[in-house]
């Protein structure tokens, strides 16, 4: 009886509880039902290879409603929103992606992320192209490394002519790049031309950039396959950026064994004004070491640089101005004056340059400009007197459209306008000669971030020369793809014109725009404080200038004269190997890289009888630059040498043409930085250490001797050392900013 009582009391609690269960749900279906209904969103998110994405934020947009994905990349959550929301799917390193759609239509999604290809490590396109930038994913240099190289002293130039791709000729001081001449490289400051970038000088006497680096925070080294955007160079384009916003309001005094510079930084809430003024006077230093020519009035410099940066509304507007002027007389050595040459140089320049880059909206940015040059140069020769005039402008407007992070069009206009008339005079008998030109072209340029391991570049460009009455059209384009986490691959093709030189059309217009068309093909590997870079190439010449006469040692062989025939039927080609490795990681407090090119290059142009490798090109080129912090000693110090392998002459005792070579090139330079305090740095340095004889070329009699041979005098530089003390000051309002600022 019990037995039984007991089950029917179990079969009664079970009843109960059932129907209590049956009560909670009638209960939260009435809650639901006055409440409004709730709608379950759920899903999968997976990246590009179908892999799910564990971790990602899930919600929808304006509410608290959302989840986070899990370890199969799932997710779900309810909502009580009503009609058409958006839905956010997030997750570090790749795109946010957002679905806007009814909230009962959210369920069972399958979302596919794509890499977010502004990552740090995305496929960068670098064909060609060295930066130094602070900002920059790849930097190869930095900007400072242009100031501590022990050879640059303090040149900008000096410094890129430490990394592949770039010829030695250190008689010159310009950038020789792949096989290409001095003038086959432009120069541009915040993306506007520099016609005029380097002082004058005579032969055997290095040229120096005009402007100095401390006004840089960005360079951008192209050796080849550089942007749509870009032309009038045949080989190179150097870009050099201004600094943007100054960190805090400074001056700068240096006092060095060649002159003095002052400079001056003034900050205000959206503007700021950056001055530097320079005074370089060698006679001292002639008084003390001795040189191989004979000054009658030692080479003197002024130079004055302004800089104002006003921000706008939703841009940034950049005025740049620089005057300097130089001047020197001096009797060089010839082998045909038993007394030498007597040379006089006078030379006034003045550059303007004004950019703005902003922003208009909608994706849209805006980059335009203009710049003026005015160079003034009255050079003597015996009696002889040249006085030549330059009035150049470069005007241009680029527009840029952000279509997503993948796909980016820019598109643009410019014109080159240039004046030039020379005036020849001697024994009271003058000639003048000259041109006017305008080039007028447009470009546009497309970039497209197919995922974070492949991008293209296409471009293409077209410019139209009032001299020459034709419309030349270079494609372009870029290729990358990224093999490794590390590692990637560049592809670059295009073609590039560049009209003859002021040199050449101040003679003759009735030629063509020279052409070159650029094959590269390059890798990169980036770790840790380490690159490698290697990289191939070839350049066809086209349409090179050709002229009568016969061929010199002096000047590529072009006298000043009228009476010559000119055309544009030279030829050539430059094909070689760069390398390039550095390493600031390994070994503390040691950063160092190695550079080596190998180029073989011939042209059939000037006066050349036949084709032959140029006189300003040399096959092997090697340079090691290593700089060393010694905390006890408050020191860097720093070393770098530099080889090249001889030069071609031609030596007219035989029947060959610029078949023999210079012997190599070499020099070792060292420097050393020590810190007086944190604003106060004593700088020294010498070049060619060891005291290399080195040659440059030579130079042969006009005449044979008695033997019938032309005797000939070797271009040796003019002094084999030189010696550099600077004390740099900085005043600044930290207490801690110095012109080497990370000594």
């Amino acid at each position: 009886m019990m037995e039984v009582c007991g089950h029917e009391g179990k079969v009664l609690q079970t009843n109960i509880n059932q129907i209590m269960k049956q009560l909670v749900v009638i209960f939260l279906l009435c809650l639901f039902q006055l409440g409004g209904s709730q709608v379950v969103i759920s899903g999968k998110v997976l990246d590009g290879k179908k892999q799910p994405i564990p971790g990602a934020n899930v919600y929808l947009e304006g509410t608290y409603d959302g989840a986070t994905t899990d370890e199969n990349g799932e997710f779900q959550f309810s909502t009580e929103e009503q009609g058409k929301k958006a839905l956010i799917v997030s997750f570090l390193s790749y795109e946010t992606k957002t679905i806007f759609e009814d909230v009962t239509k959210l369920s069972g999604l399958n979302i596919t992320l794509r890499e977010d290809v502004e990552s740090l490590d995305t496929v960068v396109l670098n064909a060609g192209t060295f930066e130094a930038n602070d900002n920059s994913k790849v930097s190869v240099l930095k900007p400072l490394d242009v100031v501590t190289t022990a050879s640059a002293l303090g040149d900008f130039v000096g410094a890129l002519q430490t990394l592949p791709g770039t010829s030695n000729n250190a008689e010159d001081g310009r950038l020789f790049v792949r096989g290409g001449a001095a003038n086959e490289t432009q120069i541009f400051i915040d993306g506007i031309r520099v016609f005029t970038p380097f002082t004058p000088t005579t032969n055997n006497f290095p040229a120096r950039g005009r402007y100095s680096p401390f006004l840089f925070d960005g360079i951008t080294f192209s050796t080849g396959g550089y942007s749509a955007e870009y032309g009038q160079a045949l080989s190179s384009v150097l870009l050099l950026n201004t600094i943007d916003e100054p960190d805090q309001e400074k001056t700068d005094i240096s006092i060095m064994t060649v002159g003095a510079t002052l400079g001056n930084t003034q900050k205000w809430e959206k503007s700021s004004l950056s001055f530097n003024a320079s005074y370089t006077n060698l006679a001292p230093y002639f008084e003390i070491f001795d040189n191989r020519n004979t000054f009658q009035k030692p080479f003197e410099a002024a130079q004055g640089e302004m800089v104002f940066r006003q921000k706008l509304n939703s841009g940034l507007f950049k005025f740049y101005s620089a005057f300097d002027t130089t001047t020197f007389q001096l009797t060089q050595e010839d082998i045909n004056f038993e007394d030498g040459i007597n040379f006089s140089l006078n030379n006034r320049n003045f550059y303007l340059n004004s950019s703005y880059k902003g922003t208009l909206g909608s994706g849209w940015s805006i980059h335009s400009g203009l710049s003026f040059t005015h160079d003034n140069t009255e050079n003597g020769i015996e009696d002889i007197t040249i006085n030549s005039f330059e009035n150049s402008a470069h005007l241009k407007l680029k527009l840029k459209k952000r279509f997503s992070s993948r796909f980016k069009i820019g598109f643009g206009a410019e014109q080159f306008i240039t004046g030039y008339n020379e005036t020849f005079t001697e024994n009271a008998f003058d000639v003048s000669y000259g041109f006017d030109n305008t080039i007028t072209a447009g470009f546009a340029e497309a970039d497209v971030i197919f995922s974070k391991k492949l991008a293209l570049k296409a471009g293409v460009r077209a410019d139209y020369s009032s001299i020459f009455k034709t419309i030349e059209v270079a494609p372009r384009m870029a290729l990358a793809y990224k093999t490794s986490k590390n590692g990637q691959f560049s592809l670059a093709y295009g073609n590039f014109f560049q009209n003859p030189g002021n040199d050449i059309l101040r003679f003759d217009q009735d030629l063509e725009a020279q052409k070159t068309t650029q094959y590269i093909l390059n890798y990169q590997y980036v770790n840790d404080g380490r690159i490698f870079r290697a990289e191939a190439y070839r350049k066809d010449y086209d349409n090179l200038v050709k002229f009568d006469g016969e061929f010199t040692n002096v000047n590529n062989g072009l006298n000043n004269t009228v009476n010559t025939s000119f055309n544009s039927s030279g030829d050539g080609y430059a094909q070689g190997v760069d390398l390039f490795w550095r390493d600031n990681t390994s070994i503390k407090n040691l950063d160092y890289w190695v550079s080596y090119s190998y180029l073989d290059t011939k042209r059939n142009h000037l006066n050349f009888p036949e084709a032959a490798q140029p006189n300003f090109a040399t096959n092997h080129n090697f340079s090691i630059v290593g700089k060393y912090w010694i905390d006890s000693w408050k020191s860097q110090l720093g070393i770098d040498y530099t080889f090249a392998s001889g030069r071609p002459f031609n030596n007219p005792n035989t029947d060959q043409f610029l078949a023999e070579r210079t012997k190599p090139f070499n020099s070792i330079s060292l420097n050393w930085a020590y810190l007086l305090d944190q604003q106060k740095i004593l700088y020294f340095s010498v070049n060619n250490v060891l005291g290399f004889r080195n040659i440059n070329g030579y130079q042969y009699s006009n005449t044979p001797n008695s033997n019938g041979q032309f005797d000939r005098l070797a271009f040796r530089p003019a002094t084999d050392q030189f010696f550099f003390i600077g004390f740099f000051w900085t005043i600044s309002e930290d207490g801690q900013d110095n012109q080497l600022d990370n000594l």
